[in-house]
């Protein structure tokens, strides 16, 4: 728990910054612009599947006024909620809700001597006799994803990515295997179309959309003239004058939101 300490207390302040910036300004994240979007809809939920411990998914879901759910109770002391479809509900209908799987754990996550586990939002330092409950890189990551609450949250990441009809990822390098199975399967079995934006696009990522398995995809990454794209038709690529690996250029681009 002592490394998952540090790369909390490193993590922090940026998390921290990435709040104060949407205090300030509602519009400043281009995820939020995203979320409104897709829920321009009939969707009642957006699932997102996260590798990353920050809290950023959940910050946009807030700034665009729509609910959140992690896999734990709602409230400043976040007991582990019991279904996976735990939702607010205004007149008996859910709110629209972000669920947001946390596959290696959360700032906000802690444990007890007692190996109680808890939801604190709040917590700037860690609580005497807690240490922050996050998978970081190292032998033991694998064997820590059995444990709870990991098992049950990679449950729920992979029903989302196996009835999801698209994926649409963010700086994403294909480097965890135990999250991308069900998305590797899906795109080779039922051709769901995959969209990969990210500033560099990993070796991982180039071998398995170079491995034929993902019949219907567009990446982009960082280019010399702004951009380079790739798609299932075009797989050697070809350059755009225009970033749009960044988010935020990507959907006013792309999508036509703007803020």
């Amino acid at each position: 728990m002592f490394v998952a300490s540090l790369a909390r207390d490193f993590l922090l302040p940026s998390d921290l910054a990435v709040l104060a910036l949407v205090l300030a300004n509602r519009h400043a994240l281009p995820l939020t612009r995203l979320y409104r979007h897709l829920f321009d809809s009939t969707h009642t939920t957006i699932h997102v599947v996260t590798p990353n411990y920050d809290r950023l998914a959940e910050y946009a879901a807030d700034a665009a006024e729509v609910s959140t759910f992690t896999g734990f109770n709602y409230g400043y002391l976040q007991s582990r909620a019991r279904a996976a479809n735990t939702r607010v509900t205004v007149d008996g209908r859910p709110l629209r809700t972000v669920a947001v799987w946390k596959v290696h754990g959360s700032l906000d996550w802690l444990q007890d001597a007692a190996n109680q586990i808890v939801g604190v939002r709040s917590a700037l330092a860690i609580p005497a006799n807690y240490a922050p409950l996050m998978i970081t890189p190292g032998i033991d990551k694998y064997r820590l994803t059995h444990g709870e609450p990991f098992r049950t949250i990679l449950g729920c990441s992979d029903k989302a990515l196996e009835s999801a009809r698209s994926y649409f990822c963010v700086g994403y390098g294909f480097n965890d295997e135990h999250v991308q199975t069900k998305l590797i399967e899906r795109c080779d079995r039922d051709s769901v179309p995959l969209v990969v934006v990210t500033k560099e696009l990993t070796a991982s990522a180039k071998a398995f959309l170079a491995s034929g398995r993902c019949r219907r995809y567009l990446a982009i990454e960082s280019g010399p003239a702004g951009s380079r794209a790739y798609m299932h038709h075009c797989p050697a690529g070809f350059d755009i004058d225009k970033p749009l690996w960044r988010l935020d250029c990507f959907l006013d681009h792309m999508i036509g939101i703007r803020p």
